[in-house]
């Protein structure tokens, strides 16, 4: 699925859409996720490299967020063969376990054990309240570009076509996530969660992807019209209770779970969130695969994911551009998997012959 740049730049094809949408999909009633019982989990991660020469680092992502309403973390243990300490990230704090280990180990091993409690989020979003604003620094923050998300030149350009007419910063980032669903699609041949590089995708006119293009692509939009946002690094870790099978983890092994979300702050509501890229991966993914957009299990998806999402899923931190500690090796876009490197080079996280890490979740306690 390609765009040329002109059909692209449109971008007002998706917002008729918009109206119809909440009742359609409040009358499936099949995802609709309310706040409620917070539930405890147990991640254990452990990371493990074959034949390392020389010294040897490793960077394992721990929860580090804390948001009162629906994800709480306390710190990380761990167990290593090596030594190793709890950094931040400085710009947005996000927390990491950076182990090393010396010349002479050729097995380096550690294990990292996190607990966090959860709960689904809701907003409802006829009702503005009373939310604390944004301080200077966090508009500053979450309006601001980073190495992938640039929001000026064709980022600026395609947001300004996406929101012409739009009035509240409701409207905007309402009808910027409906063109998203629309344009966008899931690229099954995308490694891992993607690279998030939004100029390219505008560039190119091929919007296909995975939750860090689709959700980052969001983001990006979002910023250029001014609005705060951010996207949130994580993992699922447990089924989905809607009996969505693509939208949760389908064992105790959630290795290959992760999953990058989105927030868009609007005055009245605070962080809502929002998710696009798991609208898209209903349409690929859900039984029995290939869903058209007016699919009921879509329509249902695509109303409930912009406001509310269920929270069988793990958030790491909102990190942009890291550099990681103790080496000289490249910044990463985010930080969402475990990363490695031995005195020759830095490994390919995605690489199971050389870079062995296994993640598995247990609930703890429904309370």
């Amino acid at each position: 699925m390609t765009f040329n740049r002109r059909e692209l730049l449109k971008g007002g094809a998706a917002v008729s859409l918009v109206a119809g949408l909440p009742r359609l999909a409040m009358a499936q009633g099949t995802f609709a996720p309310q706040p409620g019982a917070w539930h405890e989990f147990q991640i254990v991660t452990r990371l493990e490299i074959a034949n390392a020469k020389g010294k040897t680092q490793a960077w394992i992502p721990v929860p580090s967020v804390n948001e009162k309403d629906w994800f709480t973390s306390s710190p990380s243990q761990w167990t290593t063969n090596g030594r190793a300490a709890l950094r931040h990230d400085p710009k947005y704090g996000s927390g990491m376990i950076h182990a090393q280990w010396g010349d002479d180990q050729t097995a380096p091993v550690i294990e990292v054990i996190s607990a966090i409690k959860v709960q689904d989020r809701a907003i409802d979003l006829f009702k503005p309240g009373k939310v604390a604003a944004l301080s200077a620094a966090e508009r500053k923050l979450y309006t601001g570009s980073t190495e992938l998300i640039p929001t000026g030149g064709i980022v600026k350009e395609t947001a300004d076509k996406i929101v012409k007419g739009a009035g509240t910063d409701l409207e905007k980032a309402r009808t910027i996530y409906e063109w998203v669903v629309e344009n966008t699609f899931r690229d099954a041949k995308v490694r891992g969660c993607g690279i998030g590089d939004i100029a390219s995708m505008l560039k190119s006119g091929n919007l296909g992807g995975k939750c860090a293009d689709i959700n980052a692509l969001y983001v990006g939009l979002a910023r250029a019209a001014d609005l705060p946002a951010r996207d949130v690094y994580g993992l699922r870790i447990a089924p989905s209770k809607f009996g969505y099978k693509s939208l949760g983890a389908g064992s105790a092994v959630i290795s290959k779970a992760q999953h990058c979300r989105s927030e868009v702050y609007l005055a009245g509501f605070g962080w809502v969130p929002v998710d696009p890229a798991d609208v898209r991966k209903v349409a690929l993914e859900e039984p029995p695969a290939n869903l058209q957009l007016d699919d009921p299990k879509v329509v249902a998806a695509r109303k409930a994911l912009f406001g509310s999402w269920e929270t069988n899923w793990l958030a790491y931190n909102f990190a942009h551009d890291i550099a990681l500690p103790g080496t000289n090796g490249p910044k990463l876009g985010f930080l969402m998997y475990p990363q490695a490197e031995t005195a020759s080079m830095r490994l390919d996280c995605l690489d199971p012959d050389t870079f062995k890490y296994t993640i598995t979740s247990k609930e703890l306690t429904a309370t």
